[in-house]
């Protein structure tokens, strides 16, 4: 059996919701950031990086958000998240992936993660990074609603691992400082994504 490690409004969603669609016979644990877990010496055996999420199987654990989508689409391959058979396809699915983790991702973390670049005492530099955020996020945004979303789903027809990982992301963007408006496909990609029962039984564990 999988397990996934996870943290409440943390990119452990996507592969919360990723199990959930392909029907993964998986338990989950719960790392409670207010009480620093993920910093626990117990959590940093399960990860060394000391962050969420992290995925036990029975060849090892894994961590990484867009390695962990593959893995669990690879293992179930009847669901279909994933298109095997199609080498440009797959690495279309990766490149879109790879920048919601490098820099839709990264840019978000500055709105709250600002030690992890700078001094915690440069107040200074924490706050200009903290003022960046609805522009540098509302970029990375724009421009997947302009080129890389292909709709109805982000790869086009065929609904895939990408689609459970932008819609984690955007859960975020109006407390990001984004305007919804300016986004119409990536705000009507995210109704679409919680009406899913896969999606809604993910955010009801995490949330329980």
């Amino acid at each position: 059996m999988l397990k996934l490690f996870y943290t409440a409004h943390t990119c452990s969603l996507a592969t919360h919701i990723a199990l959930e669609e392909v029907g993964a016979d998986y338990s989950s644990v719960r790392i409670d950031f207010g009480k620093t877990e993920q910093r626990s010496p117990e959590y940093l055996k399960v990860n060394p990086k000391g962050r969420v999420p992290a995925l036990v199987t029975d060849r090892g654990i894994l961590t990484e958000t867009p390695a962990m989508l593959v893995f669990v689409a690879q293992s179930h391959p009847a669901a279909q998240l994933a298109a095997m058979d199609d080498p440009f396809a797959f690495a279309e699915m990766q490149a879109f992936n790879s920048y919601l983790c490098s820099s839709l991702h990264i840019n978000h973390a500055h709105r709250m993660r600002g030690p992890r670049w700078v001094d915690a005492e440069d107040a200074h530099s924490i706050a200009a990074m903290q003022r960046k955020v609805p522009e540098s996020v509302g970029a990375c945004f724009d421009l997947i609603e302009r080129d890389m979303l292909k709709g109805p789903w982000v790869m086009g027809e065929r609904y895939t691992i990408c689609d459970p990982y932008l819609f984690t992301l955007a859960q975020w963007l109006e407390a990001d400082g984004v305007d919804p408006k300016r986004i119409p496909r990536v705000v009507d990609h995210r109704r679409r994504m919680s009406e899913r029962t896969a999606v809604r039984k993910a955010i009801a564990d995490e949330l329980a």
